[in-house]
């Protein structure tokens, strides 16, 4: 299996429901470090995953409706506890819905899975894998 990681940071404010979040109840600020994977069995025409310019490209794109956004406020996410967790299933949504609209180009067809992963600091990260 062949693979490729773009990354890039998203800055966000939230809260979260539930006694088990503590302190994070209250509406606070994060600044979550972002990996997207992509993986195949084999290399495209060119010997290569994906385009790494495309995929950073479109990685940007998805996080630019969350970017500086107070999620809690967010029209999409209301009622919605947006963990690490959950945010890294709807980014990686969100990329794979890209795909399949052929955003990161033809040879991305032969991707067959997706990993996105949130750090939240230097010693948490959630990851969502999903396949293609």
């Amino acid at each position: 299996m062949f693979s490729i990681t773009v990354r890039d940071h998203v800055m966000i404010a939230h809260s979260l429901r539930g006694e088990v979040f503590g302190p994070a109840q209250q509406r606070h600020g994060a600044t979550f470090l972002v990996d997207a994977t992509f993986r195949r069995p084999d290399l495209d025409a060119d010997g290569i995953v994906v385009d790494i310019g495309l995929a950073t490209a479109q990685l940007g794109e998805v996080l630019a409706d969350l970017r500086y956004r107070d999620l809690d406020e967010h029209p999409e996410l209301a009622g919605v506890n947006t963990t690490t967790e959950f945010l890294a299933r709807l980014i990686a949504d969100r990329l794979a819905d890209r795909i399949g609209a052929g955003a990161l180009g033809a040879g991305a067809a032969g991707l067959t899975g997706l990993v996105v992963t949130l750090h939240e600091s230097h010693v948490a990260w959630a990851n969502y894998e999903r396949s293609l």
